[in-house]
């Protein structure tokens, strides 16, 4: 039996109810099938961003977060979209977790999902994610692509996801991000 890889998800919604966190419980509930295990990265406690406050150090709970990045041998970026675009909170937390030294989002594969009550399930977030971890040099799935439209009809009033080929699509991204974190791991 091989050790399953550890994931770490980030979800760009805080919000009690999001449809978000459902789907990367969701995605936790299904990563032993394709060998991962994700833990979920708590941002809720991250200060804004602020230079002055960096040069002082890095804040408790952004060492925390750097350094669940630095273990994971994988990301899950799971987000909504605000305004075209990823959530503030999912950018304030990039921004901190990427500033020097050693930034710790370098060469981590990574995946990408997200859900929204829109037609769309956070396209155009996940586009912009995508322009953001370029420049981090993450490598992120390029496919599957899942994007989780009319999220409200796809999860009970209990968080549960309750649309199986949406299952389907989450089983298949994570299938994809354990052969693309195997593959780039090979010397």
């Amino acid at each position: 039996m091989t050790t399953p890889l550890n994931v770490l998800g980030l979800c760009g919604s805080l919000r009690q109810a999001s449809y978000n966190m459902a789907a990367l419980r969701a995605a936790q509930a299904l990563a032993p099938g394709a060998g991962i295990q994700i833990d979920i990265a708590d941002i809720s406690d991250l200060p804004p961003y602020n230079e002055d406050v960096y040069a002082q150090g890095f804040p408790a709970p952004v060492e925390r977060l750097r350094s669940q990045i630095r273990a994971a041998d994988a990301l899950l970026f799971v987000t909504p979209e605000y305004n075209y675009s990823m959530p503030g909170v999912l950018k304030n937390a990039i921004d901190w977790a990427s500033r020097p030294p050693e930034q710790p989002f370098a060469g981590k594969p990574a995946a990408i999902m997200g859900a929204s009550p829109g037609a769309l399930g956070s396209a155009r977030a996940q586009y912009h994610l995508r322009q953001t971890l370029v420049f981090l040099d993450v490598h992120p799935l390029n496919k599957p692509e899942v994007m989780i439209g009319s999220a409200h009809e796809r999860f009970d009033a209990q968080g549960q996801l309750i649309h199986e080929s949406t299952r389907e699509y989450i089983g298949k991204l994570l299938a994809a991000l354990a052969a693309w974190t195997q593959r780039l791991a090979r010397p």
